[in-house]
């Protein structure tokens, strides 16, 4: 019985070393729902009440930059 328990625990620092290799290689940041799955394209998936305080960061960023595209779009219809 014993031997199970020390192979199995051996077996899962195996598991636990290979993850730790792979972030070390990939030195990505550790992400969270409320905020990691915006870069692969989608919108907000958390339950959260309120946005995460990057997303409240990130959704004034692309309201200016949004606002910033239709003035310059005005500025070539009114050149034009």
């Amino acid at each position: 019985m014993m031997e199970l328990f020390i192979i199995t625990f051996v077996l899962m620092l195996v598991v636990i070393l290979i993850m730790a290799v792979g972030y070390i290689f990939q030195r990505k940041k550790i992400k969270g729902s409320c905020g990691g799955i915006s870069d692969l394209g989608l919108e907000k998936v958390c339950d959260c009440e309120e946005p995460c305080d990057k997303r409240k960061e990130l959704n004034k960023r692309m309201e200016a930059q949004r606002k910033a595209e239709q003035q310059i779009d005005i500025k070539i219809l009114d050149h034009n």
